[in-house]
């Protein structure tokens, strides 16, 4: 039957492709109050999460007759509308250079607020009203300047090259009434120039970019009222070699918490500032750890109870949750056990329950539990299948569960929390269901070590002659925070895997000892030696290629992008005689040529681990490179600069070695839009002609 089906394209296959080819979805899913929010072009309809009914609530061409009668800009869907107030009729329209109130029973516009169009970074509070935003490098609320800083001075921005789990750089109070900001001093960091070949002459774009052992950014943190007009900035000392993360505010507004953590990121403190002042009142507790520490959410209050939160940590060695009192004293450990918290959606006051995901089925997967805080009692919420990502009701009754089977693209349910009650909003159909596709297989093979399990993901190809040998092509991440191995919709695997599968590769690629969702110790193995022990664990997945009958081990491949770009570099230097071509994007060759967020935390400095940074140095190995190797990296690369790929091919020219190098103008870290496919191109015939 695979003969009478059409083969996908790279333009099936990748997005930005002509005829890219997704899993259906609904987007824009929402909720307003317990009533799901389901916005399409043409109109909006509410959900009654209990029936499944759908009310449509007003249309698109209703809607655009009440704005062109307020002189306002027109909205072309309702893809992005929010309904922000519980109970009340009204949703947040944005438009170019306003927020727009629209009652929809009334059908009248209630209120705008404007803000410039160069506007970025916007943060709009639904409880107060206020807008703050930022243009270039300094911040705004509503139409009112906050800081007027000069050039090297950045507010109001996300900071710490958005390590820690940094997303924004504002940060409002529960009722809106002040706001919270960052402010980075970076005109001490050293300027990296980026050429812009667009220009006649090139043009340079200098970035600030602290290297790993050099001078870093400082950062403090403001509190502006937009009532007052004042500014208050937390005397947190010297902010010299500190982060300060995962800003949160108390439910009265009083207080600012924060995690201070050292250079060394082995030492965090969790901090009570309080708001009005500035001042430090409190430590409430500090964690160690003798590798790193890495907060990456902010302590929670209860909802029904503002003198308890939760804290998240991997102190006993996966992310769990812990409950507090508001003096830092340990109520409770929440949840624990051999898998992780992934996340907190929210609560359910009536029940006293905190909603999470975890991998507690599988490190595969993300499943859903409600977490009774008073008992630590789990309960599953919806399907055990899969990889779950959801949205909590006001309430905590109801969540929107979007997930994937490796077999099984998308469907979306509202689940009833306290039964599992389902009405299914969606079942996506397969995307590639009229074309020939590929072989998912995972299992498991061991580490290096012997006893460690590594996932795998093998694909092969369709209708495979088993009597014949195929090429292979390892694609690796193998970094922290990234896991290329789930079990959602076809195991993880991506459109160019599947493509070069049905080329007549076989395709492996292996979750190695350093990345996520295994825990800390299999996290940190690779402490101060980032890739050695990634690379033993790969050669583990190559010599399980090399003992299946229908793989030609003198033909395996390797290709990876940032971290996997160091690491396809490494295997074909450290490993020539498994690993005959590789394609590297965007590569860390140095490590001290990489952020010092990042690059300390899990190296250290090049002066307190200079053989950690010398073994895992590719230039010193560029003479081992007897294989071909094209390595690709984006001019306008400001987070994986361009120096590494230059000094790989320098080195290269001075060990008498042959890479191929292939460059993106225009592009940052990663090639998007129309080029991405043009990139795939690239690296499938470089696979072509040599493997």
């Amino acid at each position: 039957m695979a003969q009478d089906l059409k083969t996908p394209t790279l333009e099936d296959l990748i997005p930005g492709g002509e005829t890219f080819r997704s899993a259906e979805n609904l987007y824009g899913l929402q909720w307003w109050g317990n009533q799901c929010v389901k916005p399409d072009i043409e109109s909006v309809a509410l959900i009654n999460p209990a029936t499944g009914k759908e009310q449509i609530i007003t249309t698109l061409e209703k809607v655009n007759k009440t704005l062109e009668s307020n002189e306002l800009p027109l909205i072309h869907s309702f893809y992005s509308v929010r309904f922000p107030w519980e109970g009340k009729s009204e949703m947040l329209i944005p438009v170019p250079g306003k927020y727009v109130v629209y009652n929809w029973k009334t059908n009248q516009v209630v209120s705008t607020l404007d803000y410039p169009k160069e506007a970025a970074n916007r943060d709009y509070n639904t409880a107060s009203g206020h807008v703050a935003y930022t243009i270039d490098n300094n911040l705004y609320v509503d139409d009112k300047q906050v800081t007027n800083e000069p050039e090297g001075i950045v507010c109001g921005q996300s900071v710490h090259r958005s390590e820690f789990g940094i997303r924004n750089g504002t940060f409002w109070s529960p009722k809106g009434n002040k706001l919270a900001f960052y402010r980075m001093d970076e005109s001490m960091v050293t300027e990296y120039p980026l050429v812009d070949v667009t220009a006649r002459i090139a043009e340079t774009n200098n970035i600030r970019y602290p290297m790993a052992g050099m001078t870093s950014h400082e950062v403090t943190v403001g509190i502006y009222n937009p009532n007052t007009g004042e500014t208050v900035y937390l005397n947190a000392g010297d902010p010299k070699d500190r982060y300060f993360t995962n800003i949160s505010w108390s439910p009265n507004e009083e207080k600012i918490y924060l995690i201070e953590i050292n250079r060394d990121q082995n030492h965090a403190k969790l901090c009570e500032y309080s708001a009005s002042t500035g001042d430090l009142e409190r430590i409430l507790f500090e964690e160690n750890h003798d590798k790193y520490v890495e907060p990456q959410t902010p302590i929670e209050f209860l909802p029904w109870n503002d003198n308890q939160f939760i804290y998240q940590s991997q102190k006993d060695g996966y992310n769990h949750l812990y409950l507090y009192n508001i003096d830092g004293t340990l109520i409770r450990q929440l949840t624990q056990g051999d898998w992780l918290v992934q996340s907190v959606l929210g609560y359910n006051p009536k029940t006293k329950e905190v909603i999470i995901s975890s991998t507690e089925i599988s490190p595969l997967q993300s499943n859903l539990y409600r977490v009774n805080t008073v008992t630590g009692k789990r309960t599953a919420i919806g399907n055990s299948e899969g990889v779950h990502r959801a949205s909590l009701s006001a309430s905590g009754e109801y969540v929107i569960d979007n997930y994937a089977t490796p077999t099984q693209p998308r469907n979306i349910d509202i689940v009833r929390i306290k039964d599992n009650k389902a009405q299914r909003l969606l079942t996506a159909e397969n995307p590639y269901k009229e074309f020939k596709m590929p072989t998912i297989q995972t299992g498991t093979i061991k580490a290096a070590d012997g006893v460690t399990d590594l996932y795998y993901r093998l694909i092969t190809p369709a209708d495979m002659d088993s009597t014949q040998q195929h090429p292979a092509i390892v694609y690796v991440y193998g970094g922290p925070h990234a896991q290329m191995v789930t079990n959602g919709f076809m195991n993880g695997a991506r459109g160019w895997d599947l493509y070069m599968a049905n080329k007549g590769y076989v395709m492996l690629s292996v979750d190695n000892r350093g990345s996520s969702n295994r825990g800390l110790e299999f996290e940190n193995a690779t402490f101060r030696q980032l890739g050695i022990i990634e690379g033993e664990d790969q050669v583990k997945g190559a010599e399980f290629l090399q003992s299946l009958p229908y793989v030609d081990g003198n033909r395996i491949g390797a290709h990876g992008w940032s971290f996997g770009g160091h690491m396809t570099t490494a295997l074909l230097l450290r490993y020539p005689e498994i690993y005959k071509v590789g394609v590297a994007g965007g590569p860390v060759i140095d490590w001290k040529y990489y952020e010092v967020m990042y690059g300390e935390r899990y190296m250290d400095t090049p002066e307190s681990n200079p053989e950690g940074y010398e073994t895992t140095n590719l230039n010193n190995l560029a003479g081992n490179l007897k294989g071909r190797l094209l390595m690709i990296h984006d001019d306008h690369d400001d987070t994986c600069v361009p120096q590494h790929a230059l000094s790989f091919m320098k080195a290269c020219v001075d060990a008498r070695t042959y890479p191929d190098l292939f460059l993106y103008p225009g592009h940052k870290h990663n090639v998007i839009g129309r080029d991405r496919v043009h990139l795939h191109q690239t690296i499938t015939r470089y696979f072509e002609d040599h493997l």
